[in-house]
């Protein structure tokens, strides 16, 4: 697997963002994201009625959709950025910070009626999702382009995914405890 620096990916990303972020847009990223975030938004909204629930998945899924495949580039842009440490900081709190920014925004715009119980569930789940994503990432799943697979394929691989994963959560939580 060959590997760059993070800052030869950040530099590529900025100076080329038309053929990096939009032309390498992930669908992938953008349609598991904005349907799980869709249902993260109804459920915090649902006790504000069923309208208020709807229209607040409705706003979620769309920009989201949109939004979603722009991330999933990037963290595909670094999968292979070298230190992984700084590498897991953009992905963990850099592009979390601009998306729930951007989100905010959208909801509070258009009256979302329990904006920060929909925003911190969607925070809470972002920070595990961006992680997990770049985790899969790594290790071949939820890649578009020359390299990806179909969907049904990263699909299939989930299970392993996730057991990789959290035993990857568990090794850092226990190497951090020894420090």
């Amino acid at each position: 697997m060959e590997t760059e620096s993070v800052h030869a990916v950040l530099v590529r990303l900025v100076r080329h963002p038309w053929r990096e972020i939009v032309l390498r847009w992930n669908w992938k990223s953008a349609v598991t994201s904005a349907l799980i975030r869709a249902v993260i938004f109804f459920v915090a909204n649902l006790s504000a009625g069923r309208a208020a629930a709807v229209g607040a998945m409705e706003a979620e899924f769309l920009w989201r959709f949109a939004v979603a495949g722009f991330v999933g580039s990037i963290i595909q842009s670094l999968r292979r950025a070298e230190p992984l440490w700084q590498a897991t900081l953009i992905t963990a709190v850099v592009l979390p910070l601009l998306n729930h920014s951007i989100e905010f925004l959208v909801h509070y715009t258009r009256g979302t009626p329990k904006l920060m119980t929909s925003i911190l569930a969607s925070v809470c789940f972002t920070v595990i999702a961006m992680l997990f994503n770049a985790y899969a990432m790594r290790r071949g799943a939820m890649i578009i382009g020359k390299e990806g697979r179909p969907l049904w394929r990263d699909l299939l691989d989930m299970p392993r995914l996730i057991w990789g994963f959290l035993l990857w959560i568990l090794r850092i939580q226990r190497s951090s405890q020894s420090l």
